[in-house]
Formats: C-alpha cells, structure tokens, sequence
C-alpha cells in the first residue's frame, strides 16, 4: 500500500534542507511526499526554538492536528527538528495528539520509529551526534520550483552565544565531505537547477580533513569554507552560489578572495552584527566588538564594492541601554544594510542569558525600540536600493509574482528581488531563464525593470 507524508517545515532555511533529507529517508521506506496534511498517512512538523513565537506556531498547528485526527482515522503526527529535542517531554505528554519525536540527528531512525508507532506506541529519537551529516543521502526537493535548492555543508554550531539555543538543540560542529558537497551541486546542474545556497549554522568554521589514499605517503589536508566555495564554483561554472550563514568572528579574506575570483559566486553576504554596541555584543558572547565588525564590512566592500550585506539584530537584548540601542541604530546608517532580520530579544531556556543575566528590559521598550530598528533599517534599504537604479543586473527568473500575475520576480547577484514584465515582445518569461534587465525603480523591499536581453548560453 502507499504511503503518503506531508512534511511541513518551520523556521531557518536548514529545516527546510533537512526536511528534504527525511522525505528521502522515507521514499525508500514506501512513503510519497504530498502537498497537504489532508492527503496524508503521516504528517511530520519540522520545528524550530530559535524563539519563544517560533515555538507557540507550531504548538498552534499541533492543535489543529488534533482535530485533523479526529476526522481522519489513522493519521499519524509526528514532531521533528530543534523543538522535538528540546521539548520531547512536554510533545509526549501534554500534546496527546503527537505520536512521534525526532530530534535533527535522528532521521535515519524514522522507519524503525514509525514501526513502533504502528504498534500503538509512542516513539521517540532525540539523540545529539558528535558524527552525523546525512552527507550520502540525495535529497528529495519539496515544494521547488526547479530553479534554486538548498545543500547543506555542516550541521550543529559550537559558537555558545548567549542567546541562542542552537548548541543545545542541533549538537556540536560536523563538517560533510568536500566531495560530497560538490556530487550534490553537480546533481542539481544535471536536474535543470540554476541556484544553490550552501548551508551551515556557522558556514565560515567549515572545515574538512581530506585523507590521503590508503598507502599514499601525501599529508590530510583541510578544506576550509574558502576552498570548498572554490571546489563548487569551478565544478559547477553554469550554477549560481550562495551560502548562508557567516559569522563576523570568522569571516576571512581568503573567503572574500574567492568569491571576487569567481562570477558564478553571487555578491551577498549574511553577516548577523545582532547589536552596534561592543558592551551587548560582550554579553552576547559574539567574539567580537563594533570595531572588528566595522573592519570586515571594509573589507568586503575592498574586495567586492558592488557586494550587498544583510544581517540580524536583536532589540532589547539583557541590560541593553539607550546608548546601546543609539550605537545599533547608527551602525544601520554607517553600514547601510541592505536587508535585515530584525527581533525582539525573546530568553530562551539553558542558554548563557537565561543563566547569567536578568532579561531586564520592559517589553514595552523592547517594542519601541525594535521599531525604531525596524525605521531605521526601512531607510537603510531604501538608500541602498535606490544606488542599483540605473544599473544593468543579471536576474535569474525565479516565478510569478504574488501581486501581479502579468509580472515575474527574480534575484540579481546581491539578493535582491527584482520585478520585470512577464511578457516583453511576444516572450514569456520562464522559471529558471536569466536575463539582462534595466533596473529603472526601487522601493524598501524591491526593484523594478525592464527586460534587454535573454542571456542564452546560461539558459539549460
């Protein structure tokens, strides 16, 4: 009989990579991926605890589960990811709608988990690992459009900043093998794909120790960040690269060497600051401090003027004061983001804060004063986006836009979403298609254009 799964992925681009690794490790146990819990045998949330709100959306969903049980007989629910380890406890015994919990390190497991469950039992695999990558398994790409995919290169985070649960939930640094990252890329060529984002919580720490043959008398080396970004590029020269996420503590050079070096290697960088004040950045446990932050954004634009930078930034951080906020708010106007992911500091249990500071800020002040970050990083984008008017960009296609079925949206190098008529004489344009397009208008958020040309030797 087949079996239908519908996985639904919440939180960082890594859920979404690994859900991707469980519909794999499952098509070989019999089950197909569907499109909606109301198809499926067995519905699987991949959870996220990087905030307290993460955490109550899917305790939401998981209520609506329960009713989806009560109509569907026989519909297994299953808890995955970052909450499953966190939680397990709690997932089991207060939510009797879940069956299953399976923390990120545990996937291989789930077919003997699932046995469990089949006799009535609860299952549970929350067990942290020091070696697993999942490194060998192919993906099965969920909800794509054929044209971008994610390749995870490492797994865990050994960074204990202060907020952050990550450490806790995901286990220490494990960096895959160089040569399977790039099989994977190479794959995703042959599929027709044009983009791929590799991923790691910290991608700059990547470091992998090549043995030599057995017999060889040739010394291990290791491949760091830069020199797989190096592998991958010239591997797989027709396809776009991106990577996601750097830290500021870590970001070298020799990366930012490599990726002037190479056309192919897209001009973004996330590089999370969290905070412009050196005093929060201490008790965050960030590893650096504004002025080392300052000296890598010089360096990035030395080596790639036209690179866009995006970041995180946390409001209201533990004993954050109004001079530390000021600093965060004249950091946006000095490095002039393009794009940021911007919170309230929301305490998460186990980590250093939670331990060692007071979490002293009102939430009152905390609102106002991310939205004063939120102001002031609308202005920041604004500036930014109105320097590519003007500029001729290289877009790769990626869909229909949401506003307007007569337009396609795609990205440019520097990640920026980019608006061009669906139709220009008699073409439409396709998913996937990369074009030369007049950037002729900008807002916060987006660009807008007019198409030039097709750009036919990079269109499979």
């Amino acid at each position: 009989m087949d079996k239908k799964v519908y996985i639904e992925s919440y939180g960082c681009q890594m859920n979404v990579s690994d859900s991707e690794v469980v519909a794999s490790i499952l098509a070989k146990d019999g089950y197909t991926a569907v499109n909606s819990a109301e198809e499926a045998d067995l519905v699987l949330l991949n959870t996220c605890s990087i905030r307290e709100k993460a955490e109550y959306t899917v305790l939401q969903r998981i209520n609506e589960m329960n009713n989806l049980k009560a109509r569907k007989k026989g519909l297994k629910v299953g808890v995955l990811g970052c909450m499953a380890e966190r939680m397990r406890e709690d997932l089991l015994e207060k939510k009797k709608v879940v069956d299953l919990v399976v923390g990120p390190d545990a996937y291989r497991t789930l077919p003997e988990l699932l046995e469990q469950v089949g006799t009535g039992q609860k299952a549970v695999n929350v067990l942290l690992s020091r070696e697993e990558t999942y490194g060998e398994i192919v993906p099965v790409r969920l909800d794509t459009n054929g044209v971008t995919a994610f390749v995870t290169i490492m797994r865990g985070c050994d960074n204990m900043c202060a907020f952050c649960v990550v450490p806790f939930t995901r286990g220490r640094e494990r960096s895959r093998d160089a040569h399977s990252i790039v099989d994977e890329c190479r794959d995703l060529v042959a599929k027709g794909y044009k983009e791929v984002t590799l991923l790691g919580q910290n991608v700059d720490s990547y470091k992998w120790q090549q043995k030599p043959p057995v017999g060889s008398e040739e010394i291990a080396s290791v491949v760091d960040f830069a020199d797989l970004l190096e592998m991958v590029a010239v591997a797989c020269p027709i396809l776009r690269i991106r990577y996601s996420t750097s830290h500021p503590k870590d970001m070298t050079d020799k990366v930012l060497e490599v990726m002037a070096r190479y056309d192919n290697i897209c001009k973004y960088i996330h590089l999370p600051v969290q905070s412009g004040s050196s005093e929060v950045l201490k008790r965050m446990n960030r590893g650096y401090d504004r002025a080392w932050y300052m000296e890598r954004m010089a360096s990035i634009r030395i080596h790639m003027p036209t690179c866009a930078i995006s970041t995180d930034i946390i409001a209201g951080f533990c004993g954050e004061t109004e001079e530390d906020h000021s600093q965060t708010l004249s950091i946006i106007d000095e490095v002039g983001f393009d794009m940021a992911f911007m919170f309230k500091y929301s305490e998460r249990p186990k980590t250093l804060a939670s331990r060692k500071y007071a979490d002293d800020v009102p939430e009152e002040v905390k609102g106002r004063r991310l939205q004063e970050v939120i102001d002031a990083q609308r202005k920041a984008s604004s500036r930014r986006l109105a320097t590519y008017v003007g500029q001729e960009h290289e877009v790769l296609i990626e869909g229909v836009s949401k506003r307007s079925t007569e337009h396609v949206y795609g990205r440019n190098s520097q990640n920026s979403i980019v608006i061009v008529p669906r139709y220009a004489e008699g073409v439409e344009l396709m998913p996937g298609v990369i074009v030369r397009v007049a950037i002729e208008h900008s807002t916060a958020g987006s660009l807008k254009g007019r198409l030039l040309a097709m750009i036919e030797q990079q269109i499979a």
